[in-house]
């Protein structure tokens, strides 16, 4: 059986990043949205009435990502560190940052998600200065949509026409249409 690396597999353009080491643990994260009115209660037992307001997101925190170049005597930070750095900026052209699949082996743990979070250390460095060993002490991957050929996560394109004629009315109509 062969070792299989984590991935992050850019959907739209920016470098695909590989893991120098598989991570030891991922922890995910769901989160239903609510809200509580003190003062409404339900009247069979007096409990507090809870609404429903969404389902957030679900992340994917990886701690303790190790990456080290001492051996080679490589920049850690140009040879691993920066790809993650990069994904943390608006990718060129967009205004959002890059849409990644993150996969180990044959399983897809998140089909579409950007890095919310970095955070990382430079852990050793050769005697000229030169850091060989980095650790990402927090990796936050959090689910979004798939990117759309030119546009943003979750923006229709829109054209004049389409903003003139866009009506609550002219919506509802659209979406009366499909269901049929």
């Amino acid at each position: 059986m062969t070792l299989q690396k984590a991935k992050l597999i850019c959907l739209d353009g920016a470098s695909n990043i590989e893991f120098m080491f598989n991570p030891s643990q991922l922890a995910f994260e769901g989160i239903v949205k609510t809200s509580e009115n003190p003062g409404a209660r339900t009247q069979d037992k007096g409990t507090p009435k809870v609404s429903f307001s969404n389902i957030k997101a679900y992340k994917v925190t990886i701690s303790n990502i190790l990456f080290d170049t001492y051996e080679e005597g490589g920049d850690v930070i140009d040879q691993y560190i920066s790809k993650f750095k990069e994904a943390v900026e608006f990718a060129p052209g967009k205004e959002r940052p890059p849409i990644y699949r993150f996969e180990w082996g044959n399983k897809v743990y998140l089909r579409a998600c950007f890095i919310e979070k970095l955070s990382y250390k430079l852990t050793m460095f050769l005697p000229n200065g030169t850091p060989v060993r980095a650790v990402i002490d927090s990796l936050s991957l959090k689910e979004a949509d798939e990117p759309k050929p030119n546009g943003a996560v979750n923006a229709p394109n829109t054209d004049n026409k389409t903003r003139q004629t866009d009506t609550p009315q002219n919506r509802r109509k659209r979406v009366n249409n499909r269901r049929r």
